[in-house]
């Protein structure tokens, strides 16, 4: 019997993926303002590039990969975290911000240190103005937080993940335990932190469903750890080796789902 709802965070309640891309769109516009050879789209698509090539560079990659934090995260991210791992993150983050910008518009024939300083101050900014909730999110908690105990089971360090959900604090009152994976020291998929979450919660892992976006940390994770998963797909995704134990397109198929997994 189902006792519990294991959710992700990012693109699963919160639409992070809309919040970035806003945030670039605000910032590149501002650049064009500053400088009218930028195109918008362009200076984009250059930073995102250089941000992912910067960020595989460092020596903290590995473990970026392993608590789970992306190079667009990097990008706002101050890593104000207790935690001793998060220091050399701390150090880094400044000049990885000022040089994802300025290689971004060298990319595209703009020299202009001043503005790249300008909008790597700029997109954390603009990212905290963008905070996106799917539209169903709410009502589908609303539904479920009577009848189940939720967790939220988040990768990411402690320090950005508590400011997304200060940035939309609503969420915070329907879970019981908050779990991010730079506290714990693992991100998902590793099983571990799934353990730990049953732990917290007294359960059993045959008494918990996982509801999440991400095929390779939280099903992935969910499978290693023996629970069942509910996998939201809004983007027509296929599936690889990695097999939910469900498939959904909306968070709003969810509770259905529970129902009759529940009352076999």
């Amino acid at each position: 019997m189902i006792k519990a709802v294991f959710f992700d965070l990012d693109d699963t309640l919160l639409w992070d993926r809309k919040s970035v891309e806003q945030a670039f769109k605000a910032t590149c516009e501002y650049a064009k303002e500053q400088d009218r050879r930028i195109d918008v789209k362009e200076l984009e698509e250059s930073v995102r590039s250089e941000a992912k090539r910067l960020y595989a560079s460092f020596e903290t990659y590995e473990f970026t990969q392993l608590i789970g934090i992306n190079p667009f995260e990097g990008l706002w991210a101050n890593f104000q975290d207790h935690e001793q791992s998060f220091q050399k993150l701390k150090e880094l983050a400044p000049g990885y911000r000022f040089s994802s910008w300025d290689l971004g518009l060298k990319q595209i024939g703009i020299d202009d240190e001043h503005l790249a300083k300008e909008l790597s101050e700029r997109f954390p900014l603009e990212r905290r103005k963008h905070p996106f909730v799917y539209e169903e999110t709410f009502a589908v908690l609303d539904q479920l937080r009577d009848e189940y105990q939720l967790l939220l089971i988040t990768n990411g360090s402690p320090d950005l993940q508590n400011i997304k959900l200060e940035l939309t604090p609503e969420l915070v009152p329907y879970f019981d335990h908050i779990v991010i994976s730079g506290a714990y020291g693992k991100g998902k998929p590793d099983k571990g932190i799934f353990e730990h979450a049953l732990s917290l919660m007294e359960l059993d892992k045959d008494e918990v469903m996982m509801v999440g976006d991400n095929l390779m940390t939280d099903i992935l994770g969910a499978e290693r750890a023996g629970i069942a998963s509910i996998w939201v797909n809004r983007h027509n995704q296929t599936a690889t080796d990695v097999v939910p134990t469900f498939e959904v397109e909306s968070l709003t198929e969810v509770a259905s789902i529970l129902e009759s997994h529940t009352n076999k």
